[in-house]
């Protein structure tokens, strides 16, 4: 019997995948084979005749065996891209989205409107960093700014460090362990504080997409009864960190937008605060100037 040729093992994956509920199927097996072969995607269709020999299909089984049980394919693969940059993935952090995008374009927009297309001498904050994606990406946009970050969890705040080392930002991302504050007020004041908090309610966990609630960080995902706790701590503990008239950024659930407004303006009177859409047109980041 011939062995199977590549573009072969791409179909028959991504017929698998469809089967076992894959919303991506021709993007997952794209991904897994190539990463399993070491190879760019690209490379699938340059090679796309290429007979592979079974030991190279087993552990290609391995990976599409554990995707059809629902692992993301960015925990899989290690990686996750990001505004352009490729992020070190694991299951101890949240996987970077297209929307937290959203966050970072209103952030640079404030920046480079208030310090130039360097930032210079800005100092953000970005509270519970996670993969470090948010942080990295501003300090590699902004050559002129520092950026501070922290993370409660030290299996994430080992990976923020590996991102920034990677993507060549580790002298301006200092990241820190610790609970909200802790790590960031021996650097204060800040001029922005940035953050992608927990959002999800306890209640909806369990109606979560299966690969989302079995596989990311709890920690990262669930915020209580109303979906708020997180806001409602990081808001008390982080505004004071932030000088007069800085800026927050902070990514939302679109039906948390009114109580997380209120929150800002209670914490902080006299700011003005407003919602902007993502690319979909869902409210995706409040943002405020602080009074």
């Amino acid at each position: 019997m011939a062995a199977p040729t590549l573009v072969e093992v791409v179909r028959l994956s991504t017929r698998f995948l469809s089967e076992r509920g894959s919303e991506s199927p021709r993007l997952d097996a794209e991904l897994l084979t190539a990463h399993s072969l070491g190879l760019r995607r690209i490379d699938l269709y340059l090679q796309h005749d290429r007979p592979l020999a079974e030991d190279e299909l087993e552990p290609m089984r391995a990976l599409l065996r554990r995707r059809a049980a629902g692992e993301p394919v960015a925990y899989l693969v290690g990686e996750r891209e990001f505004y352009g940059r490729p992020f070190r993935v694991t299951p101890e952090v949240l996987i970077p989205r297209p929307e937290t995008e959203t966050l970072v374009e209103r952030t640079l927009r404030w920046a480079r409107a208030t310090a130039g297309p360097q930032g210079e001498g800005l100092r953000l904050a970005d509270a519970g960093t996670g993969s470090g994606c948010i942080a990295c990406t501003l300090a590699a946009e902004l050559p002129g700014a520092e950026v501070v970050a922290g993370d409660v969890s030290a299996a994430a705040v080992g990976v923020a460090r590996d991102n920034a080392s990677r993507l060549g930002v580790a002298a301006r991302v200092t990241v820190g362990e610790g609970s909200w504050e802790t790590p960031l007020a021996p650097h204060a004041p800040f001029d922005a504080l940035l953050s992608n908090p927990p959002y999800v309610t306890s209640g909806e966990m369990a109606g979560l997409m299966r690969e989302v609630r079995d596989h990311e960080p709890r920690l990262a995902l669930e915020a209580g009864d109303d979906g708020l706790d997180a806001y409602r701590e990081l808001l008390r503990r982080c505004l004071p960190l932030v000088r007069p008239g800085g800026f927050v950024a902070l990514e939302i659930d679109p039906r948390r937008r009114d109580p997380v407004v209120d929150l800002i303006a209670e914490g902080r009177p006299g700011s003005e605060v407003g919602v902007v859409d993502d690319l979909a047109g869902h409210a995706r980041v409040v943002e405020a100037r602080l009074g």
